[in-house]
């Protein structure tokens, strides 16, 4: 962009596909992409609000960036039929007992109950020491948390072979 004469600060998210030595390129967005930021921001340990001044600043260069050398794996809970057609309103139940973080995307507040609202509807943050260790934790989260039609995807923090 900048040879091309346009001026350029924010975020450049690029989503990539992993295949043996291969990295392929899925996409470049200008946002964060939500479940890899809910996996990559806790392990910052340099304040956000000081990167993201220091980008409109342009003095980025000079921010001493410090992250985290754990590992985090966050897995995407979802409603059955999501992305296409999908019913809210399902009561969450279990959130109260997990230790991980969780992220809430697509749930409303009712009274005393947490409700479905959305596709994607929360999202399970583990950090530990190894990748291996994060996602176990996450998993052995995800059992405790429930609501009717909660799917998600098993094959999270494996590598293909």
């Amino acid at each position: 962009m900048k040879r091309q004469g346009h001026l350029y600060k924010g975020i450049l998210y690029a989503g990539l596909m992993v295949d043996g030595n291969e990295i392929n390129v899925i996409e470049f967005n200008v946002r964060f992409g939500d479940p890899e930021c809910q996996c990559v921001l806790p392990l910052l340990e340099t304040d956000l609000l000081t990167v993201m001044q220091s980008c409109c600043d342009g003095t980025l260069d000079k921010v001493n960036f410090s992250i985290n050398d754990k590992a985090s794996c966050t897995v995407i809970l979802a409603s059955a039929g999501y992305p296409q057609s999908y019913e809210i309103n399902k009561e969450i139940t279990g959130l109260e007992t997990t230790t991980s973080l969780i992220y809430h995307a697509g749930t409303k507040k009712e009274r005393d109950k947490i409700l479905t609202n959305g596709g994607r509807v929360l999202s399970v943050t583990s950090i530990a020491e190894t990748l291996e260790e994060a996602r176990e934790y996450s998993y052995s989260q995800i059992e405790n948390i429930n609501f009717e039609g909660c799917y998600f995807r098993k094959d999270i923090g494996i590598k293909n072979k």
